[in-house]
């Protein structure tokens, strides 16, 4: 689930290159203008006193382009983002970064559609995994899913606490035939040995821990999850928790 296609793209600082424009008293680029910048880029839109400041195109030598809101320079405001990869953002950005709402759509077609910070998803959001139609809906924090969040299924779902992109602590399935699961999901140390080295290795696994079958009952984020160490443990990132009953 990393942003691919989201590396960064600087455009020229630059102000040489050749200008076709309006200018202002000082001779600044102010205005109405098209720049061809030393670097190959180019640049169609408005200027201020020298910058790019509003309605603009920039497209990049690599292929990359963005239409949308410049302020001193700088991609602020809404915009649209086409990656060399086929990924696109559209959405909030602040001081040349993904900040705010906004929609990205990945090369491999899943999507993330909710609040950003400094380019990485942060706070809530629902990321949807094409391939599965499988989609989280809850908290991220800086890219990760964090703290409450619900993991949506075919014909169930996990509802709980997420840590490092993994559920943790206490928890639920919630199954289409009319009743849950409860129980918790604990991190154990497993030992792997090597056999060239004759070394023990330790990994840490998540186990689905159950406790109870019931029927259905209303689920309430916790309030300040991150105050609660116990978080609910995880899924893999392409298909989520897996239920030990019944199979997807």
């Amino acid at each position: 689930m990393s942003d691919v296609g989201s590396e960064d793209f600087d455009d020229d600082q630059g102000y040489l290159g050749e200008y076709e424009g309006d200018r202002n008293e000082a001779g600044e680029r102010h205005g109405v203008g098209r720049a061809v910048l030393p670097n190959g880029d180019t640049y169609q839109g408005m200027y201020e006193n020298g910058k790019r400041s509003g309605q603009g195109t920039y497209r990049f030598k690599n292929g990359a382009r963005y239409i949308g809101e410049y302020y001193q320079n700088l991609k602020h405001g809404q915009g649209i983002f086409y990656y060399p990869d086929g990924s696109k953002y559209e959405g909030s950005w602040v001081d040349d970064q993904r900040q705010g709402h906004g929609l990205y759509t990945y090369p491999n077609q899943d999507t993330y559609e909710g609040e950003w910070l400094h380019h990485q998803r942060n706070g809530q959001g629902t990321y949807h995994y094409n391939d599965t139609g499988s989609r989280y809906m809850g908290t991220w924090g800086m890219g990760k899913m964090e703290s409450a969040g619900e993991f949506i299924h075919l014909n169930h779902r996990y509802q709980g606490n997420f840590l490092n992109n993994n559920p943790s602590g206490p928890g639920k399935y919630v199954f289409e035939v009319g009743c849950e699961q409860h129980g918790e999901y604990l991190q154990l140390d497993q030992d792997r040995g090597d056999a060239e080295e004759d070394e023990v290795v330790t990994t840490r696994v998540l186990k689905w821990k159950p406790t109870a079958v019931t029927g259905l009952s209303l689920w309430t984020p916790a309030k300040d999850p991150s105050s609660e160490k116990e978080g609910l443990a995880s899924a893999d990132e392409k298909g989520g928790a897996k239920p030990p009953t019944p199979e997807t």
